[in-house]
């Protein structure tokens, strides 16, 4: 990558984190105005850190009385007044509620750790404190957050057997599947992350090294990365979150530029405690936004009912719901599922017959959008990137189109492209996108995913077999459903030599194809 097109990119991300963490903190203030009874405090966290920190108690706590306790650490970037509008909801329902902001963030000392050891140890000592500063109960302890709070309390619950409930929303539980997709660096969500750390807090030497490395494609480094990202995702340790045994609700959005919804439903599978799913329309954290503010909002309603339910033993039904609970990007009402396999219970197979090739190095018109933006646009307005499929330059996009459709057809789970790949250079990337396309030929994205290679003997076939992010989308009758591959996308890196070429075909004795889940009508 050239150092103009890596300096842009850069900018452009400082840019972004710099006007949405204005807009957190300015939305913010009312929230921190509505809650009068909170008290701030400073807690030694692991190494003596200092962790800036409030807590707030039900009214009229007196110490005669322990109340179950909900740790909330704070979202990557964002200040500890984040939480307090459902602080302040919770401690109104009975808990003593204590956000803390996460080291190397704001006020609080010590470097970003993303999710490391430290990071996890101070979670265990914030819940200390709680015990010994407030009317909390030891035996009914929880912990929630949205973004780098939910992926720190899925961590620590995996570390300590007191926690015994959890929500984590918009979170992520494998870090590499997240921002690493199929071998491909998510350039516009690592700048984000990297931009809004740089503003708003201390990144550690090491995390410096590795964002370096990411923007690089420092392949001499990639284990070093794996293994780093590894080290901070909770899928590491399911074993020991499932032998500590805390109930978990996992909560993310169908079109999360951050934590995409594959690593969040791969993970849901693994897990064998009492355990719920909610997927809907929106981008990173989009969709629990409003709750933040104190207004209703889905997401936060069903935590306090998780936690009702976990920490109290309130019996109010949300465990003999259906633990799978799905909200079309089309706008209609929830559909509950018995697990995650449940969701997309037919495949329909669209044949990519021929052969075509395409040239690198261009972006065809076709992408995936822009990082937090599109997805936010299809959240309220249902207006996903588009574009217009007959007029892709077939130079350098390959299309296949369905028949149409004389029914809706209710997409739902994780669409797979299979398809022989014979490359003219070593290395290289392409990306996927399904389209909806209507009798116009303009095309509403329905999901996509990266793919790079290495290593590769240039002129020899090969097999790629690629999951695209899982979404739940309703393609009109009439219209059909379009596959496209090209190699280049705003929201990822690619690794295409100049001049590359890339020749998709379809053999007899392993025809290509796109299998595309539906909901079972």
């Amino acid at each position: 990558m050239g150092h103009g097109r890596a300096t842009l990119r850069t900018s452009a991300a400082g840019a972004v984190s710099a006007a949405l963490l204005a807009g957190g903190v300015v939305g913010l203030a009312p929230a921190a105005q509505a809650a009068p009874s909170v008290r701030f405090v400073d807690i030694t966290g692991d190494g003596g850190t200092v962790l800036k920190a409030n807590v707030v108690t039900p009214e009229g706590a007196d110490g005669t009385h322990a109340y179950p306790l909900i740790v909330l650490p704070t979202s990557w970037g964002l200040p500890q007044a984040e939480y307090l509008a459902q602080a302040q909801k919770l401690a109104d329902s009975g808990y003593v509620v204590l956000t803390y902001n996460v080291r190397g963030f704001w006020q609080s000392g010590g470097e970003i750790e993303v999710a490391g050891p430290p990071d996890i140890a101070d979670a265990s000592k914030v819940i200390d404190w709680a015990l010994d500063h407030t009317p909390a109960d030891p035996r009914h302890i929880g912990m929630a957050g949205v973004s780098y709070g939910a992926g720190i309390s899925l961590l620590a619950a995996a570390h300590d057997k007191r926690i015994k409930a959890v929500a984590a929303l918009s979170g992520w539980a494998d870090l590499i599947s997240s921002i690493y997709s199929g071998r491909t660096q998510h350039v516009q969500a690592g700048a984000l992350l990297d931009g809004a750390g740089i503003v708003t807090g201390h990144e550690s030497p090491e995390l410096r090294q590795i964002f370096d490395n990411f923007y690089a494609s420092n392949l001499s480094k990639e284990q070093e990365m794996i293994d780093w990202g590894r080290k901070r995702s909770v899928a590491t340790y399911v074993d020991q979150l499932n032998q500590n045994g805390p109930a978990v609700m996992l909560a993310n959005a169908w079109g999360d530029t951050v934590f995409p919804a594959n690593q969040y439903a791969d993970f849901y599978e693994k897990l064998t405690v009492p355990k719920r799913l909610e997927m809907r329309p929106g981008d990173h954290a989009t969709a629990e936004l409003t709750g933040l503010f104190g207004l209703p909002n889905d997401v936060w309603t069903d935590t306090g009912r998780w936690f009702d339910r976990y920490l109290k033993g309130v019996g109010n039904g949300i465990d003999s719901e259906r633990p799978v609970q799905l909200k079309s990007r089309s706008g209609a009402g929830y559909e509950g599922y018995p697990d995650w396999k449940s969701v997309g219970a037919t495949r329909r197979k669209i044949a990519l017959g021929g052969s075509s090739t395409i040239h690198a190095n261009v972006d065809s018109g076709a992408d995936g959008g822009i990082v937090f933006l599109s997805s936010i646009l299809d959240q309220v307005a249902q207006l996903p990137p588009m574009a217009s499929i007959p007029l892709l330059p077939r130079r350098w996009a390959a299309v296949w189109q369905s028949e149409r459709y004389g029914a809706p057809q209710q997409v739902r789970g994780t669409a797979t492209l299979h398809t022989t790949l014979t490359p003219t250079k070593e290395s290289g990337t392409l990306i996927a996108y399904l389209y909806d396309v209507g009798p116009l030929g303009f095309g509403k994205l329905v999901t996509n995913a990266p793919y790079t290679w290495y290593g590769r003997t240039p002129g020899e076939p090969f097999g790629v077999d690629l999951d695209l992010f899982s979404t739940a989308y309703d393609v009109p009758a009439g219209h059909r459903l379009a596959l496209v591959v090209d190699t280049v996308d705003p929201l990822y890196i690619e690794h295409n030599p100049s001049g590359a070429q890339l020749t998709f075909s379809s053999p007899s004795d392993d025809p290509s194809y796109v299998s595309v889940p539906l909901r079972e009508q």
